[in-house]
């Protein structure tokens, strides 16, 4: 909940302007059941507040921010180099982070090409079927990996990978390189490469990724630019530590 609730209070202007129900799932890309849901929620708490027909900010929204400080910071810092990203490739880029077996996407902006892509804002997907989920994985210590590989492997596509034995591999490969590799595995014709980011600790706290067509899938072209962008925006972190 706190992960959607927090890209709801993202939307909201600084000068404390209001919303209705409409803006707010165009805005997050929710639904409008959950956003209604996760607003009143809100409201229930303390963190917004309804006039009418719309929303806006109330008298907690701190209390909230110290749940999840973390990720409001994060989002505002790699925003600029989500962008960088883009911008040297052209394709789709996510921003994400670990959630316990799932990514949280942070943020995505779209390529030029449109993809069937599963990911959305404020969404999760499970870190195994995705290459910003296989970052995470691979530096966020043995004690999940094993808890991961002890159950059975979620299977989001023909490609998704369920061996628990090829999981390994790709995580241990992750490790050495720097970077995660997925293969139709999460939306079929998409391939992605991604890059964990830190924030002064071993444990990576987001990564990014570029995801493209099949067609064009070349990791030779594609690493250096996403490994920039991780480092960039690791270094950024630490000096704001």
């Amino acid at each position: 909940m706190l992960d959607k609730a927090a890209v709801i209070l993202d939307c909201y202007r600084p000068d404390g302007g209001s919303y209705r129900l409409t803006e707010l799932a165009e805005l997050t890309g929710f639904s409008k059941t959950t956003t209604h849901r996760l607003a009143a929620d809100l409201v229930r708490l303390g963190f917004l507040e309804r006039a009418g027909a719309v929303y806006r900010l109330g008298g907690k929204l701190f209390e909230l921010g110290t749940l999840v400080p973390r990720r409001h910071g994060l989002r505002e810092t790699a925003l600029p180099f989500v962008q960088d990203l883009y911008e040297a490739t052209h394709e789709t880029v996510h921003l994400g982070v670990r959630d316990d077996r799932d990514v949280v996407y942070l943020e995505r902006v779209h390529g030029h090409d449109p993809l069937p892509l599963p990911s959305r804002v404020g969404g999760r997907l499970p870190l195994t079927c995705t290459g910003v989920g296989k970052a995470l994985l691979a530096f966020s210590g043995p004690e999940l990996t094993e808890r991961i590989l002890a159950e059975p492997l979620p299977r989001l596509t023909p490609h998704s990978v369920t061996d628990p034995v090829r999981l390994r591999t790709a995580v241990e490969q992750a490790q050495v390189s720097g970077l995660a590799y997925e293969e139709q595995e999460a939306a079929l014709g998409v391939c992605c490469i991604a890059a964990p980011v830190f924030d002064g600790g071993g444990t990576a706290v987001a990564a990014l990724s570029v995801a493209v067509p099949r067609a064009r899938f070349s990791p030779a072209q594609l690493a250096p630019a996403v490994r920039t962008a991780a480092l960039g925006l690791s270094r950024a972190l630490r000096q704001a530590r």
